[in-house]
């Protein structure tokens, strides 16, 4: 009910937007200019340069047909659901005649659950790969499986605490791949714990500590790493039903690391709030980026 007071028109939709896109004054995105006339619904044209543009302009809501409410009642439905949405949940949310535009809408929205300049991991850190999808009739076991998607996460940890999770697709286990992603996802200074696979040998030159661990009788090594494995594969299985394509697992790594990262937040209205906010950030998403994936 009182997400229904807050955004019921086009005009509180449009003024949410604005104060989260520019929370300290309209900013010319093109000479950087703070003063703007007025001259449509959403439309400001700069007192400087003269350019025009829109609440939504360069936003992943740039050149949508439909309303914020409705991409606000989008929002929130996906935010709302603890586990996750599928787009068929979504058209039937919103009364949506295509499938075709709830599953384009969801994978923006995916697309916006990762900010572009958020913070890197840091501090003791567990790293681990893991495949995703089904095994093949005589594959291969582990690292050198066939035929399946090689993920690699890393995950904060503090004591017998998790933090946050970062998550990417690798071509394979090579050092190049891990140390990339390691140097992406995580400080300097930080200290890396893997398995004894020699893909991350040489990770202390580049700035890192490093420490192995091996499992030991019953113990075992990597425990918090290997707990989000198993809750992303159940994630996976659950909130998707199993039906995912390897084209576009990385939207679907996005959504798990957005809800594992505020997992303990008691707010929906944060959720939808973070995720409005990074929806202004985010440059355009069109349904060819999305179909590039594949």
């Amino acid at each position: 009910m009182e997400f229904e007071r807050e955004f019921s028109t086009e005009e509180q939709c449009r003024e949410y937007l604005f104060k989260l896109r520019w929370p300290n004054g309209f900013i010319c995105p093109n000479c950087g200019h703070n003063k703007a006339w007025q001259t449509g619904e959403m439309e400001y044209k700069c007192q400087s340069c003269g350019h025009k543009t829109t609440v939504i302009a360069g936003t992943i809501f740039q050149g949508t047909h439909k309303p914020l409410t409705l991409w606000f009642r989008a929002i929130w439905y996906v935010t709302s659901q603890k586990n996750g949405a599928s787009a068929q949940g979504l058209q039937k949310i919103l009364g949506l005649g295509s499938y075709h535009t709830a599953w384009g809408w969801l994978h923006k929205l995916r697309r916006a659950m990762i900010r572009p300049d958020r913070d890197k991991l840091h501090g003791r850190i567990e790293v681990d790969e893991t495949y995703l999808g089904a095994p093949e009739a005589g594959g291969k076991p582990g690292r050198g499986a066939e035929k399946k998607v090689l993920i690699v996460i890393a995950v904060e940890v503090d004591g017998r605490k998790m933090g946050r999770v970062r998550m990417d697709i690798v071509e394979n286990a090579s050092s190049d791949e891990l140390h990339r992603f390691i140097d992406e996802a995580v400080k300097k200074g930080s200290t890396i714990i893997s398995d004894g696979w020699s893909g991350y040998n040489g990770i202390s030159s580049k700035g890192y500590s490093h420490e192995i661990q091996i499992k030991k009788d019953e113990e075992t090594a990597l425990p918090h790493v290997h707990i989000v494995i198993s809750l992303l594969k159940r994630w996976i299985l659950g909130t998707l039903q199993g039906s995912w394509s390897k084209d576009y697992i990385v939207f679907y790594l996005d959504e798990f690391s957005f809800r594992f990262n505020r997992r303990n937040s008691k707010s929906r209205g944060m959720l939808f709030y973070r995720l409005l906010q990074n929806a202004v950030q985010l440059k355009p998403v069109t349904y060819g980026d999305i179909q590039r994936y594949s």
